[in-house]
């Protein structure tokens, strides 16, 4: 595993449905160490674009800003698109 994972990144995603409808955005954040399913819905969304089986329906994002979970139960097949957008931290921050 690298640097780059080890910490906390932050997200905000957005899912967009078949018919227009829009879930989010929602802010997420994702560490090592305190989980959260955030990049794993993004995984599993291209593995089912690439033909895999939909495995999971259900998943949890984590908004630190709020002290909430997000908690996410959808089908793939009424899914046309998911939008992660990555806080990137700015230089020299450590």
């Amino acid at each position: 595993m690298n640097a780059q994972e080890t910490g906390l990144t932050n997200h905000e995603v957005t899912v967009c449905l078949a018919g227009g409808g829009i879930f989010g955005p929602f802010n997420a954040t994702w560490s090592k160490d305190e989980g959260g399913d955030v990049r794993e819905l993004v995984r599993e969304y291209d593995a089912w674009l690439q033909g895999e089986k939909q495995s999971r329906f259900k998943f949890h994002l984590h908004d630190t800003y709020t002290n909430t979970v997000h908690t996410l139960i959808m089908n793939f097949e009424q899914v046309t698109g998911i939008c992660d957008h990555v806080r990137l931290k700015a230089q020299g921050e450590g």
